[in-house]
């Protein structure tokens, strides 16, 4: 875990652990256990149903006993060991017997106050709290498992109220006041809104591809079961049909039947899976901070500056527009928790698109949304995106016409298909650059929006590829702090060279003076600078 500050003075340090003397819950070293147990559980269940076990050979038995035994001695002495305390300005944590830390975190520093209560916290009344700061490279600053729930929720609010003395106090001295905070409910996600969700995302097919690429790696036992098991079905589902001599119509409706089966079961997991996560989705706005509460089993209560929001994420994908509604998610300057569960990353997971323009329109600047003064792309734009489509589809062409004859002509259907793609694609595709905001939409069936205020780019890029040299074009790449690789880069394509270097002149004029971030480079290079 990342120091928050350098050690203290020597002088200091008794003053420090003198200050750290509250304890967590006396349960604490239980849950610290099942954490880590939780960690083993996967591989142990994949050892006992894909391994194989001799009569009268208990060493396996033996080793788990004594790791399960070594982990419950650790989780009690994380227990007795761990300590907290409250300074003015700052958070005080001691921990460990044999290798002492003393580590000061301070209120201006965090970023975000997490509460997490799965069902057994909830049960127990108790609740982890975690603070993540910009610094923690993946990690919280401390995870404090577990408290009371009482306990929990007045150090949430010693921590915010803390922070939020700082920042005044900097505020001040830069000739600046800062309101206090005022929570308006901003959107709650009702059962029949969560179902929405649900029938629009893909979480249940995520799941059952991780789950299968998972338990396909655990091991040629398992995989030679599954694909037996699969090969046994099949043969029973031949004689089947066979013995109720079905004609090729019945074959191809029983396929349609088992295919549209699979469907409705993923869809139904999308569900169940989006009402676990969000359900009582509450989102608040204050003047400085958001706060978003959502889950079932699992609840999740998560603070997030405004400050800290770096760019934008609109989806509005085919199915979004069918029930007239929008997803948006943020990039944000801390780095994600390990966790994503416990992330703000999916601020506004389903709203109306009068209600996203609403949200929109009071977290970005006077002017800066609705997006206006879209500028299009190059007008060769479109074959840029045909041209890898078109050659994919004649060289399949190829293959099929030499295996199957002049059948695998009717593959060559396609390259309407891709041509017309491209063309909707590039119509809708531009970019603006209005009330301080940068954006870029694009998509052909679904339609996405990025954009991200120009004050809080760290760096900004102008590259070409010999495919954009032979064609005049550009791609302007936008960096910021809270770039995620789960979400498409912010970057504005196939610009014409002028168009590209003018809006490149433009955003370093609005980025942050320091040398050291605010640049822009001109090169022949295909990707951005790390």
């Amino acid at each position: 875990m990342a120091e928050a500050t350098d050690t203290p003075p020597r002088d200091d340090r008794e003053a420090l652990q003198a200050a750290a003397t509250q304890r967590l819950h006396p349960l604490s070293w239980l849950f610290t256990l099942i954490a880590q147990l939780r960690a083993f559980a996967l591989p142990l269940i994949v050892l006992l149903l894909g391994g194989s076990r001799q009569e009268g050979d208990d060493i396996g038995d033996l080793i788990g006993l004594a790791a399960a035994g070594v982990l419950a001695v650790v989780s009690v002495w994380h227990y007795f060991t761990y300590r907290y305390g409250f300074l003015d300005t700052a958070l005080v944590i001691r921990s460990g017997l044999l290798q002492r830390n003393l580590r000061l975190i301070p209120f201006d520093r965090v970023q975000n106050v997490t509460l997490h209560q799965n069902l057994l916290h909830r049960l127990v009344g108790v609740a982890e709290v975690r603070l993540e700061s910009a610094g923690g490279m993946g990690k919280a600053e401390a995870q404090m498992q577990v408290l009371k729930l009482e306990q929990a929720h007045a150090l949430e609010a010693l921590v915010r109220e803390g922070a939020h003395r700082a920042r005044a106090a900097q505020a001040h001295e830069g000739g600046n006041s800062s309101g206090d905070d005022a929570p308006v409910l901003w959107l709650a996600l009702p059962t029949r809104e969560l179902v929405r969700l649900g029938l629009i995302s893909n979480r249940g097919m995520l799941v059952v591809a991780a789950g299968f690429a998972y338990l396909t790696q655990a091991g040629d036992v398992f995989t030679k079961r599954l694909s037996n098991g699969i090969e046994s079905v099949g043969r029973e589902g031949i004689a089947m049909a066979e013995a109720w001599h079905l004609g090729p119509v019945a074959y191809a409706g029983l396929a349609l039947g088992l295919l549209l089966a699979m469907v409705v079961g993923v869809r139904l997991l999308s569900v169940a899976l989006a009402i676990l996560q969000f359900h009582d989705f509450r989102l608040h706005a204050g003047d400085r901070e958001l706060r978003v509460e959502r889950g079932l089993l699992s609840r999740v209560r998560s603070h997030l500056p405004k400050r800290r929001i770096q760019a934008y994420s609109l989806s509005e994908t085919l199915l979004h527009r069918w029930f007239g509604r929008q997803s948006l998610r943020v990039d944000r300057a801390a780095v994600e928790a390990v966790n994503e569960g416990q992330s703000v990353r999916d601020l506004v997971p389903l709203a109306t698109p009068d209600g996203m323009d609403g949200m929109l329109a009071a977290l970005l600047p006077p002017d800066g949304w609705p997006l206006h003064a879209w500028q299009a792309l190059h007008p060769r734009a479109w074959w840029r995106v045909f041209a890898p489509w078109a050659v994919a589809v004649l060289a399949g062409t190829a293959l099929l016409v030499a295996f199957e004859g002049p059948v695998g002509l009717w593959a060559l259907v396609l390259i309407a298909l891709a041509y017309l793609r491209a063309r909707v694609w590039a119509r809708y595709s531009a970019w603006t650059l209005a009330g301080g905001v940068v954006a870029f939409r694009h998509g052909w069936l679904d339609r996405h929006w990025r954009f991200a205020e120009a004050r809080k780019l760290h760096a900004l890029q102008v590259t070409q590829s010999p495919f954009d040299r032979r064609h005049g074009m550009a791609t302007l790449h936008l960096d910021t702090a809270g770039a995620s690789p789960m979400e498409p880069p912010l970057r504005i394509p196939y610009l014409a060279v002028a168009d590209a270097e003018a809006l490149a002149a433009r955003l370093r004029a609005l980025m942050p003076r320091d040398e050291g971030i605010n640049r822009a480079r001109t090169g022949a290079s295909a990707a951005p600078a790390a």
